[in-house]
């Protein structure tokens, strides 16, 4: 919010600039708060701001009152709701989110994955001055029966530890393998140019890429009905119906969206009640687009290059759905045209074109990868497709990778760190349902422990529970005497004594934390319990 004249910015000395005003956050919230996470706060109405001499300035007292609320919000609310027993330290709270998703943790996104740094206290012994216990030790091996998108994996090659991941389902043992994968950066910048140039030189797309061009022009509709952040500090202080208002404004625009499909000859209909995702989440023009960078790639003879490019296409994909902003991970309605959008409080649209999506995921594909290969210590890790209740862990092994086979039959797995799927909460092959269809790859849903379509009744419960017992059963088998076991679980049930029982092991330690730093799912208030579990 702007203004010219306030009584409140009288006094000069109590007036910041932006980056004064990052300067005096990091001094209070003892955090790196930059000039750009000031203008944010400003651009989303948090903070308010005016204009004195041609700068925008911040009363010292706006700062003050904001800060304070996000404390109040922070420890404050959470110690309220889950109790003063919460271990604050592992909330992470001083690690902004580009720390939390740092180099490949963030080549593909993945609901209900934990942060690198929770792993990363509980198997480093050096990261916490007051943790006194260290049970990893550099050329350990771990294991994580559920890798999901492979975090432990990473985090223990940083760690010059090796590692072995299981994963029931194909795409995410895909993604993590990618993420430790050495590919060739002047390969990858190739192939990823060549689908570039293939998208430009698309009829297709570039109606549709001239569409939005014109739409967004048009769209300067919002500087007038949806000034930011004017408009946010009014609906926050009940002056303006959000709903009501953005409905009625997101009306009068549509007739000139229609006018411009109608203009360049767009195609905006979908069939939305088809059983194949690719018909009925995507718009025409970006199914094209798709079917044109596919090809590309699977003809693409390196393999490891061919399974990169997918695992691009993959994110850029599921960037590229005809769904809202805020509707990404839960995906409840299909959008063919412009709509008031919550998350960002102005008309927005859907992608009519995946090209800005590709050229910016290659582009951050290449940097993550670079980063990480700085990083890279001389160990091995690998994530094997199987069912961790069954799986025979060393014979699966030597198929994939011999000299890691050979190392874990000699020294045998030190010990665990992995996150078991929560009781009904997610649908882990759902959630990547388009990958799958695009590339054919063969679904395991019903190898899942906990599904979301299974829910959350006695039955359900039971289910769950027979299974982790089954994958530590199974997993002891292949561990050395004195393993440690941690599993973060968020426990509403009470099912972990009982399973550890019924595993023969003990609960050796718990430790509950407040989880704070998510970029998928809801943010809502809930913690999760870290099981430190030994062998009776």
């Amino acid at each position: 919010m702007t203004a010219n004249n306030d009584s409140l910015f009288s006094d000069p000395r109590k007036m910041l600039t932006i980056a004064q005003a990052g300067k005096w956050a990091s001094e209070q919230t003892k955090r790196n708060v930059t000039p750009a996470n000031i203008s944010s706060l400003i651009k989303y109405g948090s903070i308010v701001a005016v204009n004195k001499n041609g700068s925008l300035v911040i009363h010292i007292s706006d700062l003050e009152k904001y800060y304070e609320s996000v404390e109040t919000r922070g420890k404050h609310a959470y110690q309220n709701k889950l109790g003063k027993d919460i271990n604050w330290r592992l909330s992470f709270e001083q690690f902004k989110e580009a720390e939390t998703t740092k180099h490949v943790h963030r080549l593909h996104a993945y609901k209900g994955k934990f942060i690198p740094q929770l792993v990363e206290y509980f198997i480093d012994g050096h990261i916490d001055e007051f943790k006194t216990e260290v049970c990893f030790a550099p050329g350990d091996i771990l294991l994580d029966p559920f890798c999901g998108s492979g975090t432990t994996l990473v985090q223990a090659n940083e760690l010059d530890m090796h590692a072995i991941g299981i994963d029931v389902s194909i795409f995410n043992a895909m993604i993590s393998n990618l993420k430790l994968s050495s590919i060739s950066m002047t390969d990858l910048a190739t192939g990823t140019t060549s689908i570039s140039d293939a998208l430009l030189r698309n009829k297709v797309g570039q109606q549709s890429r001239v569409f939005e061009e014109e739409l967004l022009k048009a769209l300067t509709f919002n500087a007038e009905f949806f000034p930011a952040p004017r408009f946010r500090r009014r609906v926050q202080k009940g002056e303006i119906n959000e709903e009501q208002y953005g409905r009625k404004y997101a009306k009068r625009f549509r007739s000139r969206f229609y006018r411009l499909l109608r203009k360049h000859n767009v195609n905006n209909n979908m069939n939305l009640e088809s059983d194949r995702f690719i018909d009925s989440w995507f718009l025409p023009s970006v199914k094209n687009e798709i079917d044109i960078a596919k090809k590309i790639i699977e003809e693409t003879s390196d393999a490891l290059l061919r399974d990169t490019l997918r695992m691009i296409l993959s994110r850029t994909a599921r960037s590229s759905r005809a769904t809202t902003h805020s509707d990404l991970t839960t995906l409840s309605r299909q959008v063919t045209e412009t709509y008031y959008c919550g998350k960002h409080s102005k008309i927005c649209k859907p992608i009519f074109s995946m090209l800005g999506w590709w050229k910016h995921y290659s582009v951050d594909t290449l940097k993550r990868k670079v980063l990480f290969e700085k990083l890279r210590t001389n160990t091995m890790q690998t994530c094997l497709i199987g069912d961790s209740r069954s799986i025979n862990i060393f014979s699966s092994l030597e198929k994939i990778n011999r000299r890691l086979a050979a190392l874990a039959k000699q020294r045998k797995i030190r010990g665990i760190f992995s996150s078991p799927p929560y009781v009904g909460m997610i649908d882990y092959h759902e959630q990547h349902a388009y990958a799958y269809e695009l590339f054919n790859l063969p679904r395991n849903d019903n190898s899942e422990i906990g599904p979301m379509k299974s829910g959350q009744g006695k039955l359900a419960r039971e289910a769950y529970a027979n299974g982790i017992v089954d994958v530590l059963r199974n997993c002891l088998k292949y561990m050395v005497k004195d393993c440690d076991i941690f599993l973060v679980a968020n426990d509403k049930f009470g099912l972990y004594p009982g399973i550890a029982k019924r595993a023969n092991l003990i609960i050796y330690k718990e430790y509950r934390r407040p989880v704070l730093n998510r970029s998928e799912g809801d943010k809502g208030i809930y913690s999760e319990t870290i099981f430190h579990l030994k062998r009776k």
